[in-house]
Order: C-alpha cells, then structure tokens, then sequence
C-alpha cells in the first residue's frame, strides 16, 4: 500500500522549503553602531560582554560575527591600571 506524500506529511525533494537564496536583512549598519556605542559606554566591556548585552536588546547575532566587527573597527579595552605601591 502506497500513501500519498502529503498525506503522510513529508515533502517532495521539489517542495521543500530551502533557506538558500533568503535574502538576510541588511542590518550591518546598525549592528556596528550599537557595538560601538556599547563599546563607548562600558569603556572595559569586551566583545564578549558586548555580545551578551546586545543578545538582551534583541539582536540575534553570533560572537563571531561582533568579534570580526571589534576588529574592524579597530576597538580595544583599555589596559587595567595597577595600584601604586608604597616603597
């Protein structure tokens, strides 16, 4: 007994839904703004931590992709200032 492929659920290999092709929103722009001003803001955040604070304003992006940007951009953190001793 042969079932029909939409009565079973599955897909023919010519139906399916591929993500190849989507177009991805242009939102590079945006994205390097809001790194840069975050970066600006919390002068000893990392690309790490900036990564975690734009994932909680919404933006659903990769380290990779915010580490790339960093670099791009030519960001850095400032290097930690050591106490003073006394001699």
């Amino acid at each position: 007994m042969f079932m029909n492929a939409e009565l079973a659920g599955c897909w023919d290999s010519q139906e399916q839904p591929s993500a190849y092709g989507q177009k991805i929103p242009d939102d590079h722009e945006l994205l390097t703004q809001d790194i840069t001003d975050m970066a600006t803001r919390f002068g000893r955040y990392g690309c790490r931590r900036v990564t975690a604070l734009l994932r909680d304003r919404g933006w659903h992006v990769n380290h990779k992709r915010v580490e790339r940007i960093w670099r791009r951009e030519g960001l850095k953190v400032p290097k930690k200032q050591s106490k003073r001793r006394r001699l």
